[in-house]
């Protein structure tokens, strides 16, 4: 059983786990907390991209993502980014929630699970 621990830094949490060929990406939020739903969206996304191709994987082998809004009023702004984001036929499973996130200008968050390539 092969476990990667990338992004270990912070003692807490690992910012890429690689289990086999199964990457875990710790949660992603937005690079500028005070932008907009929509490019907090982008730039989660973006880092969400950076990290994969860290791992040897890409958006075009994520299994499952869980999203997290602050609130659901920003639902469809925020999945205009998450569709135009994911590739035609490579659709993770994922599930989309209300939560309150770790500082209150943050307005969502991604969990990822993805295959590696």
């Amino acid at each position: 059983m092969s476990i990667t621990r990338l992004g270990t830094e912070r003692r807490r949490m690992s910012k890429i786990v690689i289990h086999n060929d199964t990457v875990y990406l710790c949660g992603q939020v937005a690079a500028d907390a005070s932008a907009d739903i929509q490019e907090q969206t982008r730039t989660m996304l973006a880092r969400v991209d950076t990290l994969l191709e860290q791992a040897g994987s890409d958006r075009e082998h994520i299994l499952s993502a869980t999203v997290y809004l602050r609130d659901m009023k920003d639902f469809a702004q925020m999945n205009e980014v998450w569709d135009n984001w994911v590739l035609e036929g490579h659709s993770p499973a994922r599930a989309c929630v209300e939560a309150r996130l770790a500082r209150p200008e943050l307005l969502v968050e991604v969990s990822v699970v993805a295959a590696v390539k």
